[in-house]
């Protein structure tokens, strides 16, 4: 398979040379469009007089005009695509790089009350989700913060598959997302949906043929008028008939206007990502499943969403005064719109939400499938049901520089607990970081920062940063003990795998030392399984006591009155401690 980094250079390049091309195919078709315009008016000039010549002028010039205008359109919107494509490519490569601290950070997202989302950085400045997500759309975004947040380990295998074949298919993920891109929305489809499922007919349905009989009748009258054989004041009358039987409901076509506007640009966007989903083909269940729920019996979903996307627009031209005032006096267009804007809501108000969910999943599976297709090193997890919750070899943080992480090897067997040891800065949060994001990813199907992870399926919860709170008027001990107590209510009735870091944080030496043990013996007894990492050695004696305790630790060594850090997991407990060296070091005491 060519490398991320090959792969995104050539296309790059290839999309590049692409609009170098359309640039000047644009400035042709500029020419060519003025060129037109001026020999329309040259003729209508040259042949003042003659009314065939100047009709025929007229009639030839318009439909090369029109012709003109809608090939020019294309090419600005391929010129468009290309460029989308080209940051598609930047990004990737500067992302590749770890430049990506510019992208969406998910702010929104953090949730201190979450059960592992807060503590593990999934979401904020230098988090998971900002390296990861390459949503597109504001569904598709929500959706993978539910893909993160989910906490769910069910059809983790069918994930894998999704995950896997969308990996292989780089071009397509990248020209879904150029797609979205290129329309931008102001009204999520949350909002789109609620309209639409709460809409309310206010109009009769004899639209459905008046109209039309208005507008044959229209027609007619004009015919008799160029055959003379009625007068003006004839069609006159008429048209102003039609602007009063228009005009009659304009309050009610004002407020549906009003409201499909907001509309407008969501299916624009949405019509052609539901094409893309439906013309490839796809072999995973998971994805297979998702491209059948958009099928419809009789039309294309996505047919049935331009064709939406095409009346909205039409209903939008209606602000231009001569296809207003000519459309409605003549034809009640206004009110043939309307008709076919209640008539799509009638048919496919109960499809609508199910489509747009549909949309989101495969914008944020993107996402994932892009993660995976940039780490062609890391691997997916194996399930395996024996005694061990967690076999890893070379585990490492996959948002830290290869050449700056160091890897551990991890093996931990159901209902063991580790208590871990060490040094300030000699590693114990970040390997409580890692196992906990490698779970996380494991769970939602995708491979992990190893040379192999082997693991039984099981949900995280942590309390690794716990804060006080003014605003409920909590101190710091408390907010700890809620985190804890929430913790053993959630293990009481679901299996678990807890990561602990410094608990008792916020009471004396000796009350911390005995609450710690107390609580990791309520741990144990509850069969449950996890890693605590501890500054108090008197934590470890438990070792002593329960089979299902092993103590690890990182150390940390001077050499020439410098600190040194190896970031490797060890049996036993930590000897060497350096807050004393540390403080002397930087001259605080």
């Amino acid at each position: 398979m060519q490398q991320p980094l090959e792969f995104y250079t050539n296309q790059k390049l290839i999309f590049e040379l692409e609009l170098s091309k359309l640039k000047k195919k644009l400035s042709v078709s500029s020419v060519l469009r003025l060129l037109t315009f001026s020999a329309i008016i040259l003729g209508v000039y040259l042949f003042f007089g003659n009314l065939p010549a100047i009709f025929s002028i007229i009639g030839v010039g318009v439909i090369l005009f029109l012709y003109l205008l809608f090939r020019h359109s294309n090419l600005q919107y391929k010129y468009n695509l290309n460029k989308a494509l080209i940051e598609i490519n930047n990004i990737e490569i500067k992302v590749l790089n770890r430049d990506y601290l510019h992208l969406d950070d998910g702010s929104e997202f953090i949730n201190p009350k979450h059960p592992f989302s807060y503590d593990i950085d999934l979401f904020g400045k230098g988090s998971f989700f900002q390296y990861c997500n390459r949503t597109v759309t504001f569904e598709g975004k929500n959706e993978l913060f539910s893909e993160l947040t989910s906490n769910t380990i069910l059809s983790i295998e069918n994930k894998q598959k999704g995950i896997k074949e969308l990996s292989e298919k780089p071009k397509w993920r990248q020209h879904f997302s150029a797609i979205a891109s290129l329309v931008k929305v102001e009204h999520s489809a949350k909002e789109i949906v609620n309209w639409i499922h709460n809409y309310k007919s206010n109009f009769p349905k004899y639209f459905s043929y008046l109209p039309k009989v208005f507008s044959l009748i229209s027609l007619t009258l004009m015919v008799l008028l160029g055959l003379q054989i009625i007068p003006e004041i004839v069609l006159l009358l008429w048209f102003f008939i039609g602007l009063g039987i228009s005009g009659s409901y304009l309050k009610k076509v004002n407020e549906l206007y009003e409201n499909s506007g907001n509309a407008k640009d969501t299916f624009k966007q949405n019509h052609k990502l539901l094409n893309e989903i439906e013309t490839t083909s796809f072999s995973s269940g998971v994805l297979k499943n998702k491209q059948l729920e958009i099928k419809n019996e009789n039309e294309k979903a996505s047919i049935i969403f331009k064709k939406f996307s095409k009346l909205l627009d039409a209903l939008d031209q209606r602000n231009n005064l001569i296809i207003g005032v000519i459309g409605n006096g003549f034809f009640l267009r206004d009110l043939q719109l309307v008709y076919n804007i209640e008539n799509w809501i009638g048919s496919y108000k109960n499809n609508v939400e199910n489509w747009f969910k549909v949309i989101a999943f495969f914008d944020a599976q993107n996402s994932l499938a892009n993660y995976a297709f940039n780490h062609p090193n890391y691997n997916f997890p194996k399930i395996n049901k024996d005694k061990n919750v967690i076999s890893a070899n070379k585990l490492g943080h996959p948002l830290l520089k290869e050449k700056q992480r160091i890897d551990n090897d991890f093996t931990i067997e159901n209902q063991q607990f580790f208590i871990i040891t060490g040094a300030n800065m000699a590693g114990k949060s970040t390997f409580l970081r890692t196992v906990s994001l490698s779970i996380v990813m494991a769970n939602m199907g995708l491979p992990v920062c190893a040379k192999s992870f082997e693991y039984a399926p099981i949900k995280l919860i942590t309390s690794m940063r716990t804060s006080d709170s003014l605003a409920d008027d909590e101190s710091y001990f408390f907010s700890e003990l809620k985190r804890l107590k929430f913790i053993v209510d959630e293990i009481e009735s679901d299996d678990y795998f807890i990561i602990l870091d410094e608990i008792l944080k916020g009471t004396n030496s000796t009350d911390k030392a005995i609450g710690s043990k107390k609580f990791v013996q309520k741990l144990v007894a509850s069969n449950s399984t996890g890693i605590i990492a501890t500054h108090d050695l008197s934590l470890c004696e438990i070792e002593k006591e329960l089979t299902e305790v092993k103590n690890f630790y990182f150390d940390a060594e001077i050499i020439n009155d410098e600190l040194h850090f190896d970031y490797q997991l060890k049996n036993g407990i930590c000897k060497n401690m350096n807050a004393s060296f540390l403080l002397k070091k930087m001259k605080i005491v």
